[in-house]
């Protein structure tokens, strides 16, 4: 038993390691389907955890405006919904879904997930390993609501790369690479400047 235990470790850390860029990776899309990311080889992306119930919910809208000016030059955003924040994300893909029709919504949606602990998407712990936490924008109005929260919550939150709270993107480049990080309180056109120079390479 301890044989198998140990090679299921082996196994998993040989996974870990091999896993390069996000291409590496599988998600369950909306309609339930296990897809593969390399679908969108190729392609400036940007993953995003959403919420329907957030004080950061209105960022659909800006998101899809984002997603409808730059999509035909090669860009991508990726919704993977987590109730981990709050229980902000509550009912299935389906009432998600249901909800964004009022931004409008037509990137792509994905099933929810976890983005922190045990149970977290491969994907999300890939994402946190190659860009950790940063800080929150200082100027946003949020931020000293977020920070006092979480410092109760969890004292230490400034010294892990976890997730911090609903609407966190990371933003991907034409190889699969992990090339930035924005918190929730990073401002839209903050984000489109990077994503536009990623464009333009």
């Amino acid at each position: 038993m301890k044989k198998l235990f140990l090679f299921a470790m082996i196994a998993a850390f040989a996974t870990s390691f091999a896993q390069t860029n996000i291409y590496d990776f599988k998600a369950v899309n909306a309609d339930g389907e296990t897809v593969s990311l390399s679908q969108y080889r190729g392609k400036v992306i940007l993953i995003v955890n959403t919420a329907t119930e957030c004080g950061f919910t209105p960022q659909y809208g800006e998101l899809e405006a984002l997603y409808e000016g730059l999509k035909e030059r090669g860009f991508e955003i990726l919704d993977f919904p987590c109730n981990q924040f709050g229980g902000q994300a509550p009912g299935t893909i389906a009432d998600i879904q249901k909800f964004c029709t009022r931004y409008n919504v037509s990137f792509p949606q994905f099933d929810k997930v976890e983005v922190n602990g045990a149970n977290a998407h491969p994907l999300f712990t890939y994402l946190k390993k190659q860009r950790t936490f940063q800080g929150f924008d200082k100027d946003n109005k949020l931020t000293p609501v977020l920070e006092k929260m979480l410092k109760k919550s969890h004292p230490n939150f400034r010294k892990t790369s976890d997730i911090k709270w609903n609407f966190t993107k990371f933003l991907i480049d034409r190889n699969g690479n992990v090339v930035q990080r924005f918190e929730p309180t990073a401002e839209i056109d903050k984000i489109a400047i990077a994503i536009q120079e990623l464009l333009n390479k």
